[in-house]
């Protein structure tokens, strides 16, 4: 399951939960909201992936090609917790938290495993809170579900993705030569109600 991996001792939360209409920085209207994975929303997020500057890819994903992005869709759609940020009708940003085991289905508690968390945004909508709001809902929606291990890479040179990740609660809990690890664990509702009251 989670192996090695250290989590802080503390838990950060709580997170608002999806939907949620907000303006950006840039003034247009955002509406993050959880995906479902039904054709039509498929077909808007495999679109915003097959947009996607293979500049801004990091370890191989999101993958390249309409194929491959589907394939790779139709794994952590299927799996996974997802969130997808939406502007005039096009999905513009997507965060996803996949379950860190061999056979997803086998999973009794989803609060027992580790997920890894992935965000990406287009780059045409990078630096105007898209990410920050993606990141938080999909935190939010994780909680109400009962997960809270979280877990994700960043390679060492994305100083604006740490600094994010580092706002919300993540903390470094490993590092290779050009990825740092980053954890979390997430208040349930129990526990941030007995912390805001105590």
């Amino acid at each position: 399951m989670d192996g090695t991996r250290v989590y802080p001792d503390d838990t950060a939360g709580p997170f608002p939960s999806p939907p949620v209409t907000f303006g950006d920085r840039d003034g247009r209207t955002i509406v993050v909201r959880p995906f479902d994975p039904d054709e039509p929303q498929v077909d808007a997020l495999t679109e915003m992936y097959v947009q996607f500057d293979p500049a801004d890819r990091a370890q191989g994903i999101p993958p390249s090609g309409e194929t491959r992005v589907r394939n790779w869709l139709e794994t952590i759609c299927a799996d996974g917790v997802n969130v997808a940020a939406w502007h005039d009708g096009r999905v513009v940003g997507h965060a996803t938290l996949v379950p860190d085991v061999d056979d997803p289905a086998a999973v009794d508690d989803v609060g027992e495993i580790a997920w890894e968390l992935a965000i990406f945004v287009l780059q045409e909508f990078q630096r105007a809170g898209i990410g920050t709001e993606l990141l938080e809902r999909l935190l939010g929606y994780a909680s109400d579900q009962g997960i809270e291990k979280v877990w994700l890479t960043v390679e060492r040179w994305n100083s604006p993705a740490i600094a994010l990740y580092e706002r919300v609660g993540f903390e470094v809990c490993g590092s290779e030569s050009f990825e740092q690890e980053m954890a979390i664990l997430l208040a349930r509702d129990d526990e941030s109600t007995h912390q805001e009251s105590g």
